[in-house]
């Protein structure tokens, strides 16, 4: 386990106000959910506090003994962790919107629970966004069983923001920012990141058209934008509230992704089976 001395548990004094609080709604997948947490438990830094929501219906996988273990070694590490049951379910935006709810640190990583961030990905996301003063910075999530499969076709679109200044920007099908969704498509990023030989410790932000799964925002900046306040116009099913959110943010404030990634898809099956409702679609059209 990281620590900064050996045998040492707790990364930060105690009473420090976290700089970030991680926000992660959760349905089902247990093991993949402990994975998730042992990613942050893996992080020097910056303060965070963890708030977690499982809307698994039946045994909750809060309960589950992975997930625990995880849960008191944060506690263990000094970083607070707060456990929600947020039922029924009424949907992915609402979730994400109750979530929010709750945050009160100056960024809020939106974080899916089939995630596992390298060490020293938080830091990294939260010295870009800090440095960029943009509203947010996405680690693309990669799926590393494609480490063999480069598609350098769908890499073409890769744009890197000149000296990491970030600008507000209008994305929407059929101008050309939403020609970029296929940089996130496999490893593509993975594949990026080596092409480009950043040094340790360093970053490049380049242009999206959004990013899925792991999002750093500022938090203002997210709620100037009306956050998820959109979800009680959706039906319970629905997809895309993050591409919403994104869009809103990125018009006003800004947004990029972050090379190198560091967050690693766990390539679970999705438990978003029902797509027919496109959330973007639904509410920004409106």
């Amino acid at each position: 386990m990281t620590s900064q001395r050996s045998g040492e548990w707790a990364l930060k004094p105690p009473g420090e106000d976290p700089e970030v609080d991680v926000l992660i709604p959760s349905f089902g997948r247990p093991a993949e959910l402990a994975v998730t947490l042992a990613g942050l438990a893996a992080q020097a830094g910056p303060a965070f506090r963890v708030i977690l929501s499982d809307q698994t219906e039946g045994a909750a996988a809060l309960d589950q003994p992975a997930v625990r273990a995880m849960v008191r070694v944060l506690e263990a590490q000094g970083r607070p962790v707060r456990l929600e049951r947020h039922l029924p379910r009424r949907g992915l935006a609402e979730h994400r919107s109750y979530l929010l709810g709750l945050a009160e640190a100056p960024s809020v990583l939106l974080l899916d629970n089939d995630i596992w961030l390298e060490p020293g990905a938080l830091d990294r996301m939260n010295r870009a966004l800090r440095a960029a003063g943009c509203g947010f910075v996405g680690s693309a999530v990669q799926g590393l069983s494609y480490l063999d499969d480069p598609r350098p076709h769908e890499r073409g679109e890769l744009v890197l923001w000149p000296d990491n200044e970030v600008q507000p920007e209008r994305v929407r099908p059929g101008t050309d920012g939403f020609d970029r969704w296929p940089l996130h498509n496999a490893a593509n990023l993975a594949h990026a990141a080596a092409e480009l030989a950043i040094p340790p410790g360093q970053w490049r932000l380049y242009r999206v058209a959004w990013v899925g799964g792991c999002v750093l925002f500022d938090r203002r900046a997210l709620v100037d934008c009306g956050g998820f306040d959109f979800w009680d116009r959706l039906p319970s099913e629905h997809a895309g509230e993050d591409v919403a959110a994104q869009w809103r943010v990125m018009e006003r404030y800004g947004g990029a992704g972050i090379i190198p990634s560091g967050a690693v898809h766990l390539e679970a099956p999705t438990t978003v089976v029902h797509r027919d409702t496109d959330a973007a679609q639904e509410i920004l059209d409106q």
